[in-house]
């Protein structure tokens, strides 16, 4: 329970009660939890989140909590990749560094051997 008569941000969304017990409570205040587990509850289900911070230790709740948070925004925004759209710009930018850095290596090796002290940014 987040107070003293104000429920959680979960039980405020499935507009219920929020108790002692209630899974919820300690990963979704009463300010900013209804939105978040709005996201959280249109994306996954209250019961699938719920079923899946039972199936882990208390000590991962939280970041189980906030990867589930970050997966429905994303999924809200991207409807078909989701976090897949990232991950894939990222590998993109990764084979793009990879595919450059040997022209770069090999610009500073002539530009050093020409000048050695232009690679510490002297003109001398």
């Amino acid at each position: 329970m987040s107070g003293p008569g104000s429920p959680c941000g979960a039980c405020k969304v499935l507009r219920r009660k929020c108790t002692k017990s209630c899974v919820f409570a300690p990963y979704f205040c009463h300010e900013e939890g209804p939105t978040n587990f709005a996201a959280i509850h249109k994306v996954f289900g209250a019961s699938n989140a719920s079923k899946l911070l039972a199936q882990l230790p208390v000590s991962d709740h939280y970041g189980a909590v906030d990867t589930l948070l970050y997966e429905a925004q994303v999924r809200l925004q991207d409807p078909i990749y989701g976090c897949v759209s990232y991950s894939f710009s990222l590998q993109q930018q990764v084979l793009d560094l990879q595919f450059h850095l040997p022209l770069l290596e090999e610009l500073l090796f002539a530009n050093s051997y020409t000048n050695p002290l232009n690679i510490y940014g002297w003109n001398g």
